[in-house]
């Protein structure tokens, strides 16, 4: 049984929101949020990258940034860009992308769920990450950047989601990169206790995006457990800022490498390693190649694009890890030709998220990597299958569109 609860959200007044969303902190280098915030003062990467308003070199786990956090968070409400709801109320949040739509209900979910694993992972988290995160959240008082978290589709849930948004929407938007947020507010008592009743019948939740934004939340609301030991649960530290989507809605796209080096080979060498396990030909189409189905991938090499199929014998089709391409691509070509152990930490890979295009890739290899690889998306039951297996997505396996961005909504823990 899933636990969501409705709060009390601090967001912005409603001339604001366009200005103040942001998206998240982490798909954007400091220098990158700077140029992003140029003429806006409302801007919620003054919160969620607090670094841009402090001298350029300064370090980004100094204690500084996380009290300039804080200190933005605090003017943002002083000055009534952000105010705070009445009562505990859900929200609702459309997105559409083009001719996509996601519709999501903000909440909080419970501490308790994660620890008690009925809210699954898929990824392991970076020890460094989730201490900036965790120090950023407690400095705040408050989650700042929503989970996205998603569930199997309930047909009760979409029709009561679905019969709220005939209502007039708190905000209407169009972000910068041509995204579509709309969002209402859920204030009704009898809805707000169906809803929670709802999710109670479902068994398990999936985090989608956001594994270190949610281990710092839970590793805050356990600090503030261990301060408080008489705590009764009701408590905000008890639970988390999330959007819940339906797994029907979501959208993922590949997630893309690009290598260094080609650790010492020749190109001719490469492609005779790479065809031990994969057929190898030539990409006769024009504009880079993008994989049709799964266990296919493109390569971009010495200036032009070859399709890759993988061999029977390069995964094990009934392990539910192995035969993802992401691990296909890590077991068959990055670590044993390339050399690429351990892609998290290693400085010889980057990773590119499929919404800069293919000729991304294309740019990088022509300015001075060696080889980029194009990958087909993973799909969200091979994340649900591992989630319910116990076990762990390689890195960078999902790239979800569009981003929830931050700033809607604050959930203060105290």
């Amino acid at each position: 049984m899933a636990e969501i609860r409705p709060f009390r959200a601090v967001r912005p007044v409603p001339e604001l929101a366009a200005k103040v969303a942001a998206l998240p902190y982490d798909v954007m280098s400091s220098e990158e949020a700077r140029q992003m915030v140029e003429g806006n003062p409302y801007s919620f990467l003054h919160v969620d990258k607090a670094e841009i308003d402090l001298e350029p070199q300064i370090d980004l786990y100094d204690q500084r940034v996380y009290e300039q956090a804080a200190r933005a968070l605090q003017k943002m409400i002083a000055d009534g860009v952000l105010r705070e709801e009445a009562k505990p109320c859900y929200y609702v949040y459309r997105q559409i992308m083009g001719e996509r739509a996601q519709t999501g209900l903000v909440a909080c979910a419970a501490i308790n769920d994660y620890l008690h694993n009925k809210i699954k992972k898929h990824e392991l988290t970076r020890a460094d990450k989730e201490i900036d995160r965790t120090r950023h959240v407690d400095c705040c008082d408050a989650n700042t950047g929503p989970i996205f978290l998603t569930y199997p589709a309930q047909t009760d849930i979409n029709t009561t989601v679905a019969a709220w948004m005939t209502r007039v929407p708190i905000y209407d938007f169009t972000s910068e990169d041509g995204i579509r947020h709309i969002i209402w507010v859920i204030d009704d008592d009898a809805v707000l206790k169906r809803l929670t009743d709802l999710f109670a019948e479902i068994e398990t939740l999936y985090i989608a995006d956001g594994h270190h934004r949610s281990a710092s939340a839970v590793k805050v609301g356990q600090m503030r457990r261990e301060t408080y030991p008489d705590y009764s649960g009701s408590e905000e530290y008890n639970c988390f800022l999330a959007v819940l989507f339906p797994d029907q809605d979501l959208y993922i796209m590949d997630y893309n490498r690009v290598v260094k080096d080609l650790a010492g080979l020749s190109p001719d060498e490469f492609l005779t390693r790479v065809g031990e396990k994969f057929l190898v030909t030539p990409f006769e189409g024009t504009g880079p190649y993008k994989p049709h189905d799964k266990h296919w991938f493109g390569m971009y090499l010495g200036g032009r694009w070859y399709c890759l199929h993988a061999r029977e014998n390069s995964y094990d089709p009934q392990d539910p890890v192995g035969r993802l391409d992401v691990s296909i691509m890590q077991d068959n070509i990055l670590g044993p030709i390339l050399g690429i152990q351990d892609p998290r930490t290693d400085k010889r890979i980057d990773f590119v998220g499929g919404i800069r295009g293919l000729a991304e890739l294309e740019r990088r290899v022509n300015e001075g990597m060696a080889v980029a690889f194009s990958m087909y998306p993973t799909t969200v039951q091979d994340l649900m299958d591992i989630a319910d297996a116990g076990l762990i997505m390689p890195p960078k396996s999902t790239w979800f569109e569009p981003k929830l961005r931050s700033g809607l909504f604050i959930h203060k823990l105290s």
